[in-house]
């Protein structure tokens, strides 16, 4: 089995880093661990009540596969607990230590190539306009029978990256090493070939 390789990919919500992630995890035949499900678990937890920090140190793998942590509720707890330094550290080590795993992993969040893994062989920050963004949010909220406003999903993508770029613990933004993929105007199959030709080039070295 090949030896550690690590794929970092960041990005704002709804730029499509995660449907990228799974496809390049899949292409390489790497583990992938979209750590937003993780700050989504916890905020779920913290919604039912619990101390974000005591649910950060306590999550487990069914708690990220219980209950509906694709909400605009859960999505909008999910920012809140993540600019929280006692639940970043809580799940820090469980993140490294996935990405260190034999075979190569793919990560995708938001600090993923900045703090995670600052040393990630391979680095990749996908983007889109907000308006662009919100449009593909709404579409799927529509399709899973939540009413909402396009206006209203714009406001809250608009309010998420504000608190996502501005808190003081791990602000979103690229690595000074990333490769930046804009999926403003490409269809998910072009994104998908751009990252997997800049992930290729990296591991040939």
């Amino acid at each position: 089995m090949p030896g550690p390789f690590t794929i970092a990919i960041d990005g704002p919500a709804a730029a499509g880093k995660g449907t990228i992630s799974r496809a390049v995890a899949a292409h390489f035949g790497f583990a992938h661990l979209d750590t937003g499900l993780l700050y989504r678990a916890v905020g779920a937890r913290m919604l039912l009540g619990q101390d974000p920090a005591e649910a950060a140190l306590g999550l487990t793998a069914e708690d990220m596969e219980t209950g509906d942590l694709r909400s605009p509720e859960v999505a909008q707890a999910a920012s809140r607990v993540a600019v929280m330094p006692e639940v970043r550290d809580a799940l820090v080590d469980f993140q490294r230590s996935f990405a260190r795993r034999a075979g190569g992993a793919v990560l995708d969040g938001r600090d993923i190539g900045t703090v995670i893994c600052p040393r990630a062989e391979a680095k990749l920050f996908v983007t889109a306009s907000a308006e662009v963004r919100a449009r593909r949010r709404y579409e799927e909220l529509v399709a899973s029978g939540a009413d909402v406003s396009p206006e209203q999903v714009l406001a809250d993508v608009r309010e998420r990256d504000a608190r996502d770029r501005d808190r003081a613990t791990a602000p979103l933004k690229p690595a000074a090493d990333a490769i930046e993929i804009d999926t403003s105007d490409m269809s998910v199959e072009a994104a998908v070939a751009a990252a997997i030709e800049a992930i290729s080039k990296r591991r040939l070295g």
